[in-house]
């Protein structure tokens, strides 16, 4: 049987239609991984470890029925590197047996519109994805000010929580270096709140990552938790939710990684016992290797609404960005569980 060896994404993939087959690493002097292929109705499956988690290992970190997250922001219409995201939440929270929270992500209270949350509800439904918490009522953070108030009053209570005056140009870099922590400043127009996280590196397992390591105050420094404009960080923002709100599975794109340690270590501070398991997966880039915009117009939901495509056409196009699923095939939102599942 021949076999083609897709070099861009470095893994064997066969044909359509063909069997399953196995073939040893020395014959291709490629990856460890070798990939099974299924045919399951008309979704052809290209099972690859590195896209998806074992699910028998997940199930045991997470217990039964996790709970997980799909938390868009409001500042511009649903692309493609949000369908990926729906298709890990609900997907996986599918084959575990857990359920799904709508959450809105606005607390950057300039960029968000209204029109923005309305046209992100209605191109979720289109694609079929239901949530099972979140919806009725929404669930928005720009209705929690006082919840962070108060965690907020918490958190001084144990730690060193201060006003900055510091600009992003005079910090000149993602680390903050302290400068206003004992400065003893007043609040008032224009000032930043940070809390002082202490040093030590926060260890943990992503689902397909694998062991991770980080040093919050290394990277990032003292955490902004409430900006210039008076907006909930979103470091705190949604650290506190999934606190308040049970989260025990975070799904979300590997662009956020480096958040994880600082977050795990915040929620910590609040009281959290035992962390939520997190996973980030693959993103959709554009032709300049760039993360995927809310701007790109040609990867945007409308768009491909607009120009007649059916929703397991653009789920099918989404999940073959990343590598679920091989060019051209398509899958039903209430099927996503399929495809991590062996």
């Amino acid at each position: 049987m021949g076999i083609g060896i897709d070099q861009t994404l470095r893994r064997e993939v066969g044909t359509r239609r063909e069997e399953a087959v196995r073939i040893p690493e020395c014959a291709l002097d490629v990856w460890e991984r070798i990939v099974r292929t299924k045919v399951r109705d008309h979704v052809f499956l290209i099972i690859d470890p590195l896209l998806r988690p074992d699910l028998t290992r997940l199930a045991s970190a997470t217990g039964s029925s996790p709970l997980t997250r799909f938390a868009p922001s409001p500042t511009g219409y649903l692309h493609l590197g949000h369908v990926v995201n729906a298709i890990y939440v609900w997907g996986i929270a599918r084959a575990l047996g857990g359920r799904v929270l709508l959450r809105i992500e606005d607390h950057d209270r300039i960029r968000c519109r209204p029109e923005y949350e309305l046209a992100l509800l209605e191109d979720l439904a289109w694609l079929g994805f239901e949530p099972d918490l979140g919806f009725e009522p929404l669930l928005r953070q720009s209705d929690a000010p006082l919840v962070y108030e108060q965690v907020l009053d918490r958190l001084r209570e144990s730690t060193n929580v201060y006003v900055c005056e510091c600009s992003r140009k005079e910090i000149g870099g993602e680390r903050y270096d302290g400068r206003c922590r004992d400065r003893k400043l007043e609040p008032g127009s224009g000032g930043r709140i940070r809390v002082q996280l202490p040093d030590g590196d926060e260890v943990f397992d992503d689902a397909l990552l694998g062991r991770q390591t980080q040093t919050p105050a290394e990277q990032c420094g003292d955490l902004l938790v409430r900006d210039r404009d008076d907006h909930w960080t979103y470091q705190f923002a949604v650290t506190v939710d999934d606190v308040r709100q049970g989260v025990t599975l975070v799904i979300r794109g590997s662009d956020l990684v480096s958040s994880t340690g600082r977050q795990i270590l915040l929620a910590r501070m609040l009281g959290r016992r035992n962390a939520p398991v997190f996973l980030h997966h693959p993103l959709i880039h554009d032709g300049r290797g760039e993360k995927l915009s809310k701007a790109a117009g040609d990867a945007g939901v409308r768009e491909l609404r607009s120009a007649g495509l059916t929703p397991p056409e653009v789920i099918g196009i989404a999940a073959a960005r990343v590598g679920l699923l091989s060019p051209g095939a398509s899958i039903h939102a209430v099927d996503v569980a399929r495809l991590f599942q062996a």
